[in-house]
């Protein structure tokens, strides 16, 4: 088993600095405003043969706000999965008594623990920690996340204190599945639903997650890593630089997967922003399943209205699944996952150069291309060029004539020959000589010229 270390503290001391520091990857969201992680985020730190997995906290702090409570739920299963807990501490602060508050339930808790202070950049080291010495919990270390100083010294103790990892396959490895959609769809709630467990928060305020969390399960003998995502909302809603930050990190979530998840809430109907979103996954290149939430409360007229209205609004989009589920209830989940399977399966689709040709020359027969300056633009021949999305590269001349139009048919031509769902083949063109007819010069009566 991989150890897994967990960093906890008080709001706003740099946990999240530190756990992209630990893990040099810039996955948690980092800002000045306090409060900014909520779910628990993991990722493996790797250092030679050494590795541990990694988790990062929302911050611990006392009320009755229902989001903080659940904020502090999650660390308490953070705890619970740990091994070696570090607890970080602001150095700017001093020690407090949220501090003590803390470091009182982590000794209830028994796990190994290291005091990391952090903020003591061009601070002393002695003086950095001394002051925490009262904490009596662990072992002090000074450290600047934000600049370095001194966490080789603490990954080192971490290391030292950690259980040697048997393991050699990275617990985060899968495929990539993003959920996407519009604020309080119920992306988090299906996510939960899928791992079993309350693994991120979930609010019925829109905006609760603000990070892109990846959440690994199994079923059926694969590993799939679903990847909950903040919603995202109509530019124009979006001011403040923290949400602008939690969308960039959604667009990178998109980049990162092999099949998106858009979700859509069947009760509050089909919007602008929904289409919106199928684009922009669809411009990235991802593979799409459409998971229409919430459909249990609905009659039948209303369904029928709904169905009509995905329809006319994603007609845009590749042959695709659409999934009717209940993320509060967890109807349809086998049916979303299998619609993932498949749609997984097409974005990675292998196709064969001769029956790539020989679609292609079907493709052209159904429908000629169009004339360019009274010459016919004919695509030659065609080769697979890359796999999530299905590219094809295609040659011939003029190639650049070719409309829009063209290429779409001919993307939904081929996807519909291969049985793909919800993914679009995409192309690269290219102007060449045919690779099948090796010696052009015998066309102008000449022998081609040998070199050595």
């Amino acid at each position: 088993m991989i150890p897994v270390v967990a960093l906890v503290g008080r709001p706003n001391v740099g946990k999240s600095t530190l756990f992209n520091r630990l893990t040099r990857s810039r996955l948690a969201l980092v800002d000045d405003q306090p409060g900014v992680t909520r779910d628990r985020l993991y990722a493996e730190v790797v250092r030679g043969s050494r590795k541990f997995l990694l988790i990062d906290t929302g911050g611990l702090s006392e009320s009755d706000d229902p989001l903080i409570s659940a904020v502090r739920d999650q660390v308490l299963q953070a705890l619970a999965e740990a091994s070696s807990v570090v607890f970080v501490v602001d150095s700017r602060d001093g020690l407090t008594a949220a501090d003590l508050q803390i470091a009182a339930d982590l000794r209830k808790e028994g796990a190994v623990v290291q005091v990391a202070v952090n903020k003591a950049e061009g601070v002393d080291h002695s003086l950095a920690t001394s002051e925490f010495a009262e904490l009596s919990i662990g072992q002090a270390f000074a450290i600047s996340a934000k600049t370095g100083q001194g966490v080789e010294n603490l990954l080192e103790n971490i290391f030292t204190h950690a259980p040697e990892s048997l393991d050699t396959e990275s617990v985060m490895a899968g495929s990539r599945i993003a959920v996407v959609g519009r604020p309080n769809v119920g992306k988090s709630t299906l996510v939960n639903c899928l791992a079993g467990e309350d693994r991120v928060i979930v609010a019925d305020y829109p905006g609760t997650t603000r990070d892109s969390i990846p959440v690994t399960i199994e079923r059926d003998d694969s590993r799939l890593t679903l990847i909950d995502t903040a919603g995202v909302r109509r530019k124009a809603r979006v001011r403040e630089t923290l949400e602008k930050f939690s969308v960039v990190k959604t667009l990178q979530a998109l980049a990162s997967a092999e099949v998106a998840v858009l979700m859509l809430d069947a009760q509050a109907g089909i919007l602008d922003q929904d289409t919106a979103i199928a684009g922009l996954a669809l411009q990235g290149g991802r593979s799409i399943v459409l998971a229409i939430n919430k459909w249990d409360g609905l009659d039948r007229s209303e369904r029928n209205r709904i169905r009509r209205e995905i329809d006319r609004r994603f007609d845009f989009l590749p042959n695709h699944e659409e999934v009717f589920i209940s993320a509060l209830h967890g109807s349809g989940m086998g049916e979303l996952l299998k619609a993932v399977r498949s749609t997984q399966a097409s974005a990675m689709k292998e196709m064969g150069t001769v029956e790539l040709n020989r679609i292609l020359s079907r493709a052209l027969e159904h429908h000629s291309p169009p004339m360019s300056q009274n010459r016919t633009i004919k695509p030659k021949y065609a080769h697979q060029g890359g796999r999530n999305p299905p590219t094809v590269v295609l040659h011939g001349n003029s190639l650049d004539k070719l409309p829009a139009s063209y290429l779409r048919y001919l993307s939904r031509f081929i996807a519909r020959s291969f049985k793909m769902t919800g993914t679009q083949v995409r192309f690269e063109l290219k102007k060449s000589d045919n690779p099948y007819n090796p010696t052009p010069d015998k066309r102008a009566g000449r022998r081609p010229t040998r070199r050595s």
